[in-house]
């Protein structure tokens, strides 16, 4: 059991010194990822979308799936998920120049 202990540790050290992230760090930019990549098929944008793309898609998209016309609450809830995600991917990375 120590032996694994020390082999994981070295592992976690490796990948520190070879990436400069801990694993976990890599492993949760690979989940925002898979949502954001999700969140754009949802939308149907791109991944050079601009902010003005993404909320003209979700206004395009709420009329499709708003519950007046036939659709759900939790549909009209992950579109505006996606459109908050793909949004505060944009602030974070700031505008593309």
């Amino acid at each position: 059991m120590a032996k694994l202990v020390t082999l994981l540790l070295l592992g976690a050290l490796a990948l520190r010194a070879m990436t400069g992230q801990w694993p976990w760090e890599l492993w949760r930019q690979s989940e925002r990822a898979q949502d954001e990549a999700q969140a754009r098929a949802l939308l149907g944008v791109g991944r050079d979308a601009r902010a003005q793309d993404i909320v003209e898609a979700h206004r395009r998209l709420l009329t499709r799936i708003h519950p007046d016309r036939g659709g759900s609450s939790e549909q009209v809830h992950a579109a505006a998920s996606a459109r908050d995600l793909l949004l505060a991917r944009i602030d974070r990375i700031g505008p593309k120049g």
